[in-house]
């Protein structure tokens, strides 16, 4: 009979591996084994447990307890060999049935994707691989549904490793993250290496004594880039919030206050806009403010900030190399190249001049499709997306914007129509964005009334207008240099992956049907 928390299900209707596992469950069971254990005193990883074997002192038998998940199992009657996988890798493991006895009969009941916890001496078998002899074994947790197998073979003629049965359905990867990281431990690398940069770039925030703090999430309204935000209504309340796009204007009012000369968020942003190998509505972004600072001296702490996660990531030469062989290198100096001589370079076309009636001919004559209520700031940003961006592979800092395309930043100080403004591109994207900060607040106010009348033609993207914010101005904010850049762009360059995808656990996808 089966166990209360079975009888409802109806066997007969599973797929056959599925079937067997309960049943498999069931016998465990029935033999007072418990298949879902509460802990089990682990006390080396794989690779610890490996390197206790001493090829000077073949006699030593060093205990070791090690827990992982089965991916091989081969049985040779009274003697079985079982692969476990853990986080520094995999270890085989050595039961023998009459050393055992009743427990070498739980072994049968086991499948791949079980995970167990094994105790055991470390000796090398007569094939030569360092192994575990099983002296004791737990039943950890019993896997129902089957994993992939994966099967990998040397071919003789190259020496290459051939991989048969891959999991490698990008959707499927995606969806069941879990069963991707089983399958292709290689993807757990591209994760870790994902928190190492993110706890490099704290380090180099911390050590030079600026304040990580929290701003809201939902936010009354929302400002800071652009884009279109997600809306969310509060019950309690009875009004709508937004879900925000950027940290901006909320880490400023941290400047005003004087918390501290520099303060920095690592967060989740969300825009309500179009998905591609680049874009997630839901993304990490970073953002820094530093008071008394502009954005040359930005451009400098850039280029260190960039540089020490190469260097971390690669260990040496801060060169990273992306999965179509290109090497980007992250040493400083970077070039730079003003926004307007970028156009020129890659064009041949001067659009410095140009009033909104040129630069929109100039685009038709270039091929790039403009929006009815773009306005000149939006169609110069088409332009160099559509003929600049994918030609700047290696970091190149874009400064000097105009000024409608740049309404937090302040005026050129040498350069009229123009902001001081610059955007890191690497690898044919952009990846970070900075200013030296606009605190002018009368400024600040007639920019936020252009976004407005942009807003009025039709530009949902434009910035709305933050009385809080200018309040906060009007206070006074002392010269400050600000920062954004995208965490998971970062992370892409830095582990060759191309999509954005790759380096989110959990991206953004479409309900399964």
């Amino acid at each position: 009979m089966l166990p209360a928390n079975l009888s409802t299900i109806d066997l007969t209707a599973l797929p056959d591996q599925e079937r067997e596992r309960l049943q498999s469950l069931q016998e465990l069971r029935s033999r007072g084994v418990e298949p879902y254990a509460y802990s089990f005193d682990r006390t080396h990883y794989s690779g610890a447990a490996r390197a206790l074997f001493n090829e000077s002192d073949l006699e030593a038998k060093p205990v070791a307890s090690v827990a992982g998940r089965i991916t091989a199992v081969r049985r040779m009657g009274k003697a079985s060999f079982v692969h476990i996988q853990d986080e520094e890798g995999k270890i085989q493991l050595y039961f023998k049935s009459d050393e055992l006895g009743e427990a070498y009969e739980t072994l049968k009941l086991l499948d791949m994707g079980d995970i167990i916890g094994v105790k055991g001496f470390i000796f090398r078998t007569r094939t030569g691989e360092i192994s575990l002899h099983t002296q004791s074994f737990s039943v950890l947790a019993k896997a129902l549904k089957p994993l992939p197998v994966v099967k990998e073979e040397i071919d003789e003629k190259t020496g290459e490793k051939i991989i048969h049965d891959a999991f490698s359905d990008k959707e499927l990867r995606y969806r069941r993250r879990y069963i991707d990281l089983v399958a292709n431990p290689q993807i757990r690398e591209v994760f870790r290496k994902r928190s190492k940069i993110i706890t490099t770039l704290r380090k180099f925030f911390d050590d030079r004594g600026y304040l990580e703090v929290e701003t809201p999430v939902l936010q009354p309204l929302y400002g800071g880039a652009y884009a279109r935000p997600f809306v969310t209504h509060h019950n309690a309340l009875d009004f709508d919030l937004y879900l925000r796009i950027a940290d901006e204007l909320y880490l400023k009012r941290l400047i005003v206050g004087g918390l501290a000369e520099g303060v920095y968020e690592i967060s989740k942003d969300f825009r309500n806009e179009g998905m591609d190998k680049n874009h997630s509505p839901e993304f990490t972004m970073g953002e820094i403010y530093i008071a008394y600072k502009d954005y040359n001296w930005m451009m400098d702490f850039v280029e260190q900030m960039f540089a020490e996660v190469a260097l971390v990531i690669t260990g040496g030469d801060m060169k990273v190399t992306q999965k179509d062989g290109t090497v980007i290198d992250f040493a400083p100096p970077y070039r730079r190249l003003t926004m307007y001589d970028s156009i020129k370079e890659y064009t041949g076309i001067d659009v410095s001049k140009m009033d909104e009636a040129g630069l929109r001919e100039t685009a038709k004559s270039l091929g790039i499709h403009i929006e009815t209520n773009a306005g000149s700031g939006k169609i110069i940003d088409e332009i160099f997306s559509e003929k600049v961006e994918g030609n700047l592979i290696q970091p190149t800092f874009i400064t000097d914007y105009p000024l409608s395309m740049s309404p937090l930043a302040k005026n050129h100080r040498t350069k009229p129509g123009l902001v001081e403004r610059f955007e890191l591109m690497v690898n044919g994207q952009e990846l970070a964005n900075a200013f030296s900060e606009l605190n002018d607040p009368l400024d600040q106010r007639a920019r936020f009334e252009e976004q407005s009348k942009l807003r009025a033609r039709g530009d949902d993207e434009a910035m709305v207008l933050d009385e809080d914010f200018l309040r906060s101005l009007e206070t006074g904010m002392p010269p400050t240099a600000g920062l954004g850049f995208g965490i998971d762009r970062l992370v892409m360059i830095m582990t060759g992956e191309e999509s954005i995808r790759d380096v989110v656990l959990f991206p953004a996808m479409r309900p399964e049907k």
